[in-house]
């Protein structure tokens, strides 16, 4: 097994193990460390911080010195340049909304870990073609959902998802459920607005309580 691969793997292996990856917006890198404890005392030692703001690689180095157990990625990555700075801040994987070939390809180039986005058979195949098993299933539930997922199971059943977009603490667990589902992505314990006043304590506990759906889907 070839160096890039042994790191795509292990980075994996830890979303799988989480179960659940915060998709975060911050509009000042300052916001990440009292983020990032919050999370850390919750249970939830992973995050997904987007590139919706410019604060995302600052946030992301932060992170990274802070709390350097911590599994940081950088999500909604929708350039290559975005994909270079998020290698330059240390982000430990790469997320996108949609499938590009380039960006994918630019990750690939870096052995930077890169979970695309999909929700149809043929961009499924793509990632095939790129010996790619995790990909992001988004929007979920505009997408159709866990009945969607059931059905990419039968041709696909070496892949796996992240489900992300209208999952919630409500219906986390039934995606849990599903055999190839590894983790979901979500944003409900982590809102801006929580942020944004300061409640980390809340987050803490959103992030507890997904811990709980988590561990319990899996017995």
């Amino acid at each position: 097994m070839h160096d890039r691969e042994i790191i795509m793997d292990t980075v994996f292996e830890s979303l799988r193990k989480a179960g659940i990856v915060p998709v975060i917006k911050l509009e000042t890198p300052e916001a990440a460390i009292a983020l990032g404890r919050a999370l850390v005392e919750g249970g939830l030692p992973v995050a997904e911080v987007t590139f919706r703001t410019a604060a995302a690689a600052g946030a992301i180095r932060l992170l990274r010195r802070e709390f350097p157990s911590m599994i940081v990625g950088a999500g909604t990555v929708l350039t290559v340049a975005q994909v270079d700075a998020a290698r330059e801040s240390g982000a430990s994987f790469v997320v996108t909304p949609g499938f590009s070939p380039r960006i994918v390809d630019r990750c690939l180039d870096l052995g930077l870990p890169i979970v695309p986005g999909v929700n149809s058979p043929t961009q499924v195949e793509m990632g095939l073609e790129r010996d790619l098993k995790l990909l992001k299933f988004f929007p979920a539930e505009a997408s159709g959902g866990i009945k969607m997922l059931k059905a990419l199971r039968g041709p696909y059943g070496d892949v796996s998802f992240v489900p992300t977009g209208g999952v919630e603490a409500s219906n986390l667990a039934a995606y849990l459920a599903l055999p190839n589902v590894a983790a979901c992505g979500g944003s409900w314990m982590v809102k801006e607005d929580l942020i944004a006043a300061g409640r980390f304590d809340e987050i803490s506990r959103l992030c507890r309580e997904a811990v709980s759906i988590v561990e319990a889907s899996r017995g």
